[in-house]
């Protein structure tokens, strides 16, 4: 198993990843960021956390309503199209990461 640190909101976080999915975790992790930030800029900074949970569900909605128009919603030009398995293990990372901090409130 990998390891990568990614930065989100200005922070670094090592995440861990199947080897090989480095790249991808750093990609995923930069939507993520640019997610937080825009999430930041609307509703000021209300810790990681909140802002974390609210990003998290804006990109939830859109891939729900991805979904239910009939397909994913389409990579970024340049970026490689995500597999569910790559996705599930960054979002699993994540997770575990959000819950640690959690835990640690």
């Amino acid at each position: 198993m990998a390891t990568v640190t990614v930065e989100v909101n200005g922070r670094p976080y090592a995440v861990g990843c199947a080897d090989g999915q480095e790249e991808r975790v750093r990609i995923l992790a930069k939507q993520f960021d640019n997610q937080v930030r825009q999430v930041a800029q609307d509703v000021g900074h209300v810790g990681d956390l909140r802002l974390f949970l609210m990003s998290a569900l804006i990109l939830a909605d859109e891939l729900h309503e991805a979904r239910l128009n009939g397909g994913g919603a389409p990579a970024p030009t340049g970026d490689p199209a995500p597999t569910r398995d790559g996705v599930a293990e960054a979002l699993n990372a994540v997770a575990a990461r959000i819950e640690k901090i959690a835990q640690s409130i």
